[in-house]
This record gives structure tokens, sequence and C-alpha cells, in this order.
């Protein structure tokens, strides 16, 4: 068997496995992004931790026996709330 000129199986082989180009080091400085749920959850959060001494302050005044119910404020309420469900 004669071959003439190059083998096109090997140049093939030599495109495919040439080594990557070295990257070039850039200036750009690391970065933070918060995604909008992230903030959201930061938020609730913070909401829960005022929710949560509001109610202590509540519960120390019911035990210590300071607590006064505002009844007409609690009777206006009963009537939102249940003209809601009609």
């Amino acid at each position: 068997m004669k071959i003439q000129g190059s083998n096109p199986y090997v140049n093939a082989y030599k495109k495919i496995h040439t080594p990557p180009a070295k990257k070039q080091e850039s200036n750009q400085k690391d970065q933070l992004n918060i995604s909008n749920q992230a903030k959201q959850m930061q938020e609730t959060k913070h909401q829960e931790m005022k929710r949560s001494e509001y109610v202590k302050n509540i519960q120390h005044s019911v035990q210590s026996g300071e607590y006064k119910v505002d009844h007409e404020k609690l009777a206006q309420k009963m009537i939102e709330f249940w003209s809601k469900g009609q």
C-alpha cells in the first residue's frame, strides 16, 4: 500500500486536542448579589422579631393585671370580621 501526503485523521486528532488558550487576568472585583426573595426573608425575620416583642409586652401586661380591654374597639373588630364572612 502506498501512502501519499499527510494522513487527514492525524490532523483532525491534533485539532481536537489543542490546549486551551490562557485566560487573561481581569481587574474585576468580587460582587455579592442578593435576590429579592432573600431580601424579603430578611425583612420578614425583622418583622417577626418586632411581633414577638409586642406579644411579650402584652403577655407581661396580662400576667401583671395591667392589661385593659377596649370593649368598643373589640366590638368594632368583631363586627368587621363577621361582616366580611357574608
